[in-house]
């Protein structure tokens, strides 16, 4: 069957792709096809466009304040002392911020579809660059897309683009932190307020070790910390391979 010759079809199909009810091996042939076939992929990218501004009315939901005493007791951990932990082990259990993070993902989907499309319908220049191999989107406690940044693992390269610019005091700096899924951050470089900065890229900085990008206001310069960050989070957001 050629699926391109019936678009209501491909309507359907793209609107339950990106509804996440079409799944399963009807799933996987969706996929599949995706690869092969423009009409497809520039369905899947108009429905994400027309729905992903209703996640952005979605209230906020909160567990209430009984829940996690609750399953505390049941798990007989309510009795036992807490150390107080650095601030990036609530930054990656914090259920706001994955909220926050779902949003900022469906977002960079959109646009790393978006961007596939267009190149692939383009013809690709003589001496194109090599692509870049990670992505992430950097957004504020409202959800509010601050930064893009990309990795080009073949160059070593890291390119930050804000696009919401900042104001930031004389005396303070923005620094990005890669948030590994254990132990404590590592600094990849100061940002400017606004505008590009490329940073180099660690050979391990990859989403399967480093699978948070943040950042926070620092004194002049960055952290005097030599073993993490000192200042808040202003933004952050998933490290992802394309």
């Amino acid at each position: 069957m050629n699926i391109q010759s019936n678009p209501s079809l491909v309507d359907k199909l793209a609107s339950e792709y990106v509804l996440g009810t079409l799944r399963g091996g009807a799933r996987r042939r969706f996929e599949s096809l995706l690869r092969r076939h423009d009409v497809l992929r520039l369905a899947v990218v108009e429905w994400q466009d027309r729905l992903y501004p209703m996640a952005e009315l979605a209230p906020v939901a909160l567990p209430s304040s009984a829940v996690w005493p609750a399953i505390e007791a049941k798990l007989g951990l309510s009795g036992k002392p807490q150390r107080k932990r650095p601030f990036w082990f609530e930054l990656r259990e914090d259920i706001s911020f994955w909220r926050g993070l779902g949003m900022v993902s469906t977002t960079a989907a959109i646009i790393l579809t978006s961007l596939l499309l267009t190149k692939q319908l383009q013809p690709l220049p003589a001496a194109a660059p090599a692509p870049a191999s990670y992505i992430a989107m950097l957004s504020n406690d409202q959800a509010q897309p601050i930064a893009v940044v990309t990795g080009n693992a073949q160059g070593g390269q890291l390119t930050v683009k804000v696009v919401a610019p900042q104001a930031i005091a004389a005396d303070k700096s923005l620094e990005l932190w890669a948030v590994p899924k254990e132990g404590p951050p590592r600094s990849l470089g100061l940002l400017a307020a606004n505008g590009s900065v490329t940073l180099t890229l660690p050979a391990n900085a990859t989403p399967q070790s480093i699978p948070l990008l943040a950042v926070t206001l620092e004194p002049k310069g960055g952290s005097p910390n030599p073993n993490g960050p000192t200042g808040p989070i202003v933004f952050k957001g998933a490290w992802v391979q394309i």
